[in-house]
C-alpha cells in the first residue's frame, strides 16, 4: 500500500531545507525504499540536492514531472481537496488560525486516505 508522507516547513523551501525534508524522508522510508515524484522546482534541481539522490539511490527512486505539467501532479490534487475542506471561502484571524486548519487537513488525510483515495486514482 502506498503511504503519503508530508513535512511541515516553517521557512521558505530552498535547497537547504528541501535537504533536511530528504533526510526526514530516509529516516523514515530507507529501509523499505520509496519513489519520489517531484516538480521542476528550482531546488529540485541544485547541485547539493542531486548528489543527495545519487548517495541514495539504493533505496530512492526519484521521478522528475514535465515542465508545467499540474494534471500530472497529485500535489494538485491533494492542494484541491485541501482548498475544498479547509480553506475555500474561510476567513482566518492569523497565521496560527490558517496554519491550525492546514495541519487538521492534512492531518485527515494522513489518517483517512480512504477521503483522498479518488483524487489519486489516476496515478496508482
Amino acid at each position: 500500500m502506498a503511504h503519503a508522507f508530508y513535512y511541515r516547513q516553517d521557512t521558505v523551501f530552498n535547497a537547504t531545507t528541501y535537504l533536511a525534508f530528504l533526510e526526514q524522508l530516509a529516516r523514515r522510508y530507507r529501509r523499505q525504499g520509496a519513489i519520489l515524484i517531484q516538480d521542476n522546482a528550482s531546488y529540485h534541481k541544485h547541485g547539493d540536492v542531486w548528489a543527495w539522490f545519487s548517495s541514495n539511490r539504493h533505496w530512492l527512486e526519484v521521478h522528475q514531472l514535465p515542465p508545467y505539467s499540474p494534471d500530472l501532479n497529485p500535489t494538485e490534487r491533494l492542494w484541491q481537496h485541501t482548498r475544498k475542506n479547509g480553506t475555500h471561502n474561510g476567513f482566518f484571524s492569523g497565521l496560527d488560525a490558517l496554519l491550525a486548519t492546514l495541519m487538521r487537513v492534512f492531518g485527515e488525510m494522513q489518517s483517512h486516505p480512504q477521503l483522498i483515495r479518488s483524487y489519486l486514482v489516476p496515478f496508482c
